[in-house]
């Protein structure tokens, strides 16, 4: 069965670009354009890794993982955060949220491939 993948972005362009790229590599993706969409579907349904954005309405990406972090089914699985805010302190936010890597956008589509599949053990 495929890995399954959230993408949380505001962004149309960045959720299907993402998308259609780790679709094209075996994963099973879902989005959500905002961080409280993407913590409802994580909530009712498990996946194997999260990829956010840090700006999003409704519910910044900070604070959804850090929901997400509260929850037993995803203490250990893999987030990725996908930003164009490039400050240390946004970085170190990010991690302290409880992040596993801090990407900057845009994301050279072949890193993105790498960091999943690694994460994934794929």
């Amino acid at each position: 069965m495929a890995k399954t993948i959230l993408i949380v972005d505001d962004s149309a362009v960045i959720r299907n670009s993402l998308c259609f790229l780790l679709e094209s590599e075996g994963y099973a993706v879902q989005t959500a354009a905002t961080g409280l969409e993407g913590l409802e579907k994580a909530q009712s349904q498990q996946f194997d890794t999260i990829i956010a954005d840090i700006n999003m309405p409704q519910m910044p990406g900070y604070e959804m993982i850090k929901k997400l972090r509260a929850l037993e089914q995803y203490r250990d699985v893999p987030i990725i955060i996908i930003t164009t805010e490039e400050e240390a302190g946004d970085k170190r936010k990010g991690f302290e949220a409880g992040a596993n890597l801090f990407l900057i956008k845009p994301t050279e589509p072949q890193k993105m491939v790498k960091y999943v599949n690694m994460f994934l053990n794929q």
